[in-house]
């Protein structure tokens, strides 16, 4: 029979056992067979059991309140802050700062972690010494890393998305400049014409009534400009508050007259190569911005029925995903009529014909007839065209060119007149005005089919399913118009752009990203670059018009010529004329150009491009790109075709595309939502009133403010803990960026601020072991002797080797991983507690002070491109071997290659073997809850362990905060005697601890069994009691199942343990027998 986990040793004289359960040590240095020294007076350990789960009961009563209320049912109840968060001291810098504006580091640290005395000053010393400059002059061999930040709305505000941006740029960005590489990191705002434009009207309504069309533009685009002069610094301080080290010098906007400069350059030479042309289509239209938008910006809802959605402007919610059937009547036929059904039945007013299979044998005694309409009672003609579908609808189909693409390529294949009924403004404008005049079309739709069915032509409705496509920044339903626009024709990039990917000269990361990249390319269509907006790069094109005679014969919608200026523009339409060019009146187009046009020109604009610069020469093309996944074609594709054409090279060979920031709900950010977060609320801190407040001056609708603030009750009811930047950076850093859509909680960004305070304590640990008078070694000059501090070493040189191999694979998530690993496992939780008693023993201290420091520096330096505030608050205090450098964001940062002799895998499987030891005697200490006791302990394993486990016996004790160490040989007959129980620590190994006069088995009986059936009545809570032939668990629960069921078992072993022996059956095997059982 096996052996169980918990060997049955306690047998032998249980009365001994008086002592209460969790005591203090009172056998710690008592060698076994000894006297027992005399009992403490128990207290009643079965009333403790009873408290504590009277306690747990009421805490889950409390947690389904607070539950129930979260969900809207019951009363209301405050819900209890996140887990772990306690209020701070907030401790300020308040010490004079050097002449150069370095913080004082010679005073004493604070005694717990404050962001707010970390984080003081530092940002500002260091733009002070130029550190986030490259230097100007170039080295043979220089390396270079040069990116660009994508550039956030200049009247927004940064959200998480762009703060996980900053923090993975910024520690690649730190990371190579550790390295020796010369960095170049371009900062920038984008002007964003719709979103700046919406904001600033907004504004000037709430502010003073006044609509745009109540200024002219030059007094319009003056409020833009002084919007953008009060608003437009809040995001710089924002990246500054990230610890961005960005070149400010370098610092690009959109709307300067150098990137203007660069705006326009690259429209007149795209027009000169043939590639922008002016035509009259159907673009995608937002009737709310009343401007034209690009098909990416289109966001397609799929609905699968009837379903009613509120549309801006509209007094009521529209219903969508309902087909409507209608009859024509057939001209001279005697009652005769032809049912079309559609969804968009405001829209039969702009009809010029119906069309039909030529196959289709329902119809075909229609082919060459005519329809009547019933509103205009013009004549509409059938026509037959290969490409109607018989089996959709009722197998005959409107034709309205004027507001769809299929329609209007069939239109033009036949010859049809094209019609518009639905002006700019969303509202209904038919040929000739009429009774649906200045009416919204949505508002029309009921009126057409009340009309319809008046006059007996209304056939009835049904469910359908559709795909609506929405304006992914108005939220408006997306109308397609007739414009005359500049489009720029994308083929050509775009199948350069393919061959890129293809070829490898251009690399996606995550490389699953790949396949969208070639079907979005090979299923590319002309880029309609005309806004009609007053703000931003107004289109270089000019109407040429000649007196009294009008528009040239052969140009019927006007001769149009660009230039980069208008004189530039005159003499090229005099030479197209052959007319001198004071006789022509010029008339540019009032339109602006998409902004996603100028933004994809920025990583070569903002270096100076079209002039050859310096910058443009040294740090073009940039080596990475980072951004979020959801910019590859809106920004991404754009960029690298647009660079290829106009460069003649890509503008980067690396894009790494992180994923999408959500709340943890899995929702959307979105500001009506209220879960938008600002990282500066998560650094310093907000409560709720605070949050609220900000609210009201976001410019939100009074419905979005009214769910916004509601939202955001229910998420921050407590407001948001300070967590400081460093906290921030690393908890946006530990998410795999590669993967799925984050899912970030405060909760995370919190814990991270307790691993600070980890480090925090930490290194002040060493300062103080350290001593003023210590002599520091350059850290790799190190040789460790003791098995420890080989150890720690060791695992030092795999962080280091880890997070370099991380870093080169931009896998940021997994190099912050190995960071965290050593810093908090290897570091805080194994070597510190073992350089406690080492640093007492004279033969060992010192060798344990260097060890101490080498692990300190060289793991802030590992810790910088994550955590530079703190890294560099903590390294400033440490002792340096000269030549150091004046600030850690120049140490050259921890090579693999240079520790190398420190990696030791045999003192690393030994401490291992080891550990599993700990581990074993603490599962023990934690199930019989021995407090502060330290009983003795005893290991039985082979004899190849013995040695090491010898050697690592201080080591052992500390960790497992147990006493005296006695090692048996495996196979030998144990002399442990009554009082000790023992637990299997691998194949080969076993741990026994000594209980005598620690525990009282009757009342340490009655604690198990009721900490037992409480864990069996969560179990069955959570389902996880089944039988074999049941179902499993849910899978969403089945790692709380595994972990309760863990925590049983041990349960039962230690009750075993404690249970008087049955007398052995078999007589070979000896009671008392630790190797028996």
């Amino acid at each position: 029979m096996a052996a169980p986990a918990l060997a049955r040793v306690l047998t032998a004289a249980p009365r001994a056992l008086g002592s209460p359960v969790g005591g203090r040590a009172r056998c710690s240095g008592v060698p076994p067979g000894s006297p027992l020294p005399p009992a403490a007076p128990p207290w009643d350990a079965p009333e403790r059991a009873r408290l504590r789960a009277r306690e747990h009961k009421e805490k889950r009563q409390r947690q389904r309140r607070e539950r129930a209320a979260l969900g809207g049912a019951g009363p209301q109840v405050q819900t209890a802050p996140p887990k772990g968060w306690t209020p701070k001291t907030v401790v300020e810098y308040q010490h004079p700062l050097d002449p150069d504006g370095k913080k004082a580091t010679g005073v004493a640290l604070p005694p717990a972690y404050s962001p707010r005395y970390v984080e003081a000053a530092w940002y500002s010393w260091w733009e002070r010494q130029g550190l986030f400059t490259p230097p100007a002059s170039v080295l043979g061999g220089d390396r270079v890393l040069s990116l660009v930040l994508p550039p956030p709305n200049v009247t927004g505000s940064l959200h998480l998305g762009h703060a996980l941006t900053v923090a993975l740029q910024d520690a690649l960005v730190r990371w190579r400049r550790m390295q020796g590489w010369s960095v170049l990191w371009v900062p920038g705002t984008d002007h964003a014409g719709i979103a700046t434009q919406a904001v600033v009207e907004r504004w000037l309504w709430q502010q003073r009534g006044l609509r745009r069309q109540d200024l002219t533009r030059s007094e319009f685009l003056e409020e833009v400009w002084a919007w953008k002069q009060r608003h437009g610094d809040e995001i710089l301080r924002q990246l500054r508050a990230l610890g961005a080290s960005l070149d400010w010098s370098r610092c690009a906007f959109t709307m300067d007259p150098g990137f203007s400069r660069a705006v326009v350059e690259a429209f007149v030479r795209l027009h000169k190569a043939g590639l922008i042309h002016r035509d009259r289509r159907l673009v995608t239209w937002s009737c709310a911005l009343r401007s034209a938008l690009a098909d990416v910006e289109v966001e397609p809802r799929a609905l699968t029925g009837p379903t009613a959605l509120r549309i801006p402007g509209c007094p009521q919610p529209v219903t969508f995903g309902v087909l409507v059937t209608f009859a024509y009547p057939v001209e001279g036929g005697d009652g005769l009529e032809l049912p079309v059904a559609t969804t968009r039945p405001e829209t039969m007013l702009g009809d010029v014909a119906v069309a039909v299979h030529p196959d289709d044998p329902r119809y075909r005694y229609l082919h060459g007839r005519h329809l009547r309409h019933p509103f205009t009672g013009q004549l509409l003609p059938v026509v037959t065209d290969p490409t109607v579908e018989p089996a959709r609808g009722t197998g005959a189909v409107k034709v309205t060119p004027g507001h769809s693409s299929p329609d209007l390529a069939l239109a033009r294949a036949h010859g049809l007149p094209l019609v518009s009924v639905i002006g700019d403004d969303g509202t209904m404008c038919p040929p000739g005005g009429g009774w649906l005049q200045g009416i919204h079309r949505f508002v029309a739709r009921e009126k057409v089919v009340a009309a319809l069915a008046e006059r007996g032509l209304y056939r009835g409705t049904q469910d359908h399913a559709m795909t609506l496509p929405m304006c992914s920044r108005s939220g408006d339903v997306i109308e397609y118009l007739l414009k005359s626009q500049w489009f720029l024709r994308c083929r050509e990039m775009a199948e350069r752009a393919r061959e890129a990917v293809t070829s490898g000269r251009l690399q996606l990361v995550p490389k699953f990203h790949e396949k969208n990249w070639k079907m979005w390319m090979d299923n590319i269509g002309d880029w309609c670059l005309s806004r009609q907006l007053w703000w931003g790069h107004r289109v270089p094109a000019y109407r040429v018009g000649v007196p009294l005679a009008g528009s040239p014969p052969e140009h019927p919608d006007g001769l149009w010529v660009v230039g980069r200026s208008e004189a530039e523009a005159r003499a090229s339409a005099a030479r197209t004329l052959r007319c001198p060019p004071e006789e022509l009146q010029l008339q540019q187009d009032p339109d602006v150009l998409d902004t996603w046009f100028s933004s994809a020109l920025f990583p070569f604009a903002a270096l100076g491009w079209p002039e050859e610069t310096p910058d443009l020469q040294r740090f073009y093309p940039t080596n990475l790109l980072e951004t979020g996944s959801d910019l590859l074609f809106f920004w991404v594709a754009r960029m690298v075709m647009l660079g290829q054409q106009l460069t003649g090279c890509l503008p980067f060979s690396q894009v790494l595309l992180h994923s999408l920031v959500r709340d943890t709900h899995g929702r959307k950010m979105s500001k009506s939502l209220g879960n938008v977060i600002d990282p500066c609320d998560i650094i310093a801190g907000a409560s709720l009133q605070e949050l609220q407040e900000r609210l009201h001056h976001r410019l939100l609708d009074p419905h979005e403010l009214t769910v916004a603030t509601e939202g955001q009750r229910r998420q921050f009811p407590h407001g948001i803990p300070e967590c400081g930047t460093d906290a921030l950076r690393m908890a946006l850093c530990s998410h795999n960026v590669h993967g799925d859509d984050i899912r970030l909680d405060v909760g995370t960004a919190l814990s991270y601020r307790h691993f600070c305070n980890k480090i925090w304590n930490a290194v002040k640990f060493v300062l103080a072991a350290l001593g003023p008078n210590f002599v520091p070694q350059p850290p790799e000059e190190m040789v460790p002797q003791h098995p420890m501090d080989q150890w720690v070493l060791s695992r030092l040189v795999q962080a280091v080797a880890e997070c370099g191999r991380r870093m080169e694979a931009l896998e940021v998530h997994g190099a912050i991983a190995a960071v965290h690993h050593f810093w908090l496992r290897s570091f805080c939780d194994v070597y510190l507690e073992t350089a406690k008693p080492t640093l007492r023993d004279p033969a060992t201290a010192a060798e344990t002070r260097r060890t101490l420091l080498s692990c300190a520096e060289l793991g802030l330096r590992l810790l910088a491109p994550f955590a530079p505030f703190l890294s560099e608050e903590l390294w400033q205090r440490l002792p340096r071997a000269p030549p150091a450098p004046p600030t850690l964001c120049l140490a050259p940062f921890p090579d693999a290659a240079r520790l190398a002799h420190w990696c030791c895998p045999r003192v690393e499987a030994q401490v291992a073997a080891m550990q599993e030891v700990v581990r074993t005697a603490r599962a023990l200490r934690d199930v019989f809850c021995l407090g502060a006791a330290r009983p003795p302990v005893a290991v039985r394993c082979v004899a190849e362990a013995q040695d090491s486990l010898a050697a690592l016996g201080p080591a052992l004790q500390a960790l497992a905060q147990v006493g005296p160490l006695q090692l048996l040989p495996q196979g030998a007959e144990p002399e442990l005697g009554p009082g000790w129980v023992g637990a299997p620590a691998g194949p080969d190994t076993h741990v026994y601890l000594c209980l005598r006069g620690l525990v009282e088995p009757a009342a340490t009986q009655a604690q198990l069994r009721a900490r037992s059936r409480g864990l069996q009545r969560r179990l069955e809570t959570l389902g996880g009691t089944q039988g074999a032939t049941e179902s499993p668990p849910h899978p969403g629960t089945q790692q709380q199942v595994a972990i309760l069921r863990s925590k049983l078992a041990r349960l039962a072993q230690a009750l075993e343990a404690l249970d008087p022996p049955s007398p052995p059956k078999d007589p070979g095997v000896r009671r008392g027998d630790p190797g028996s059982q």
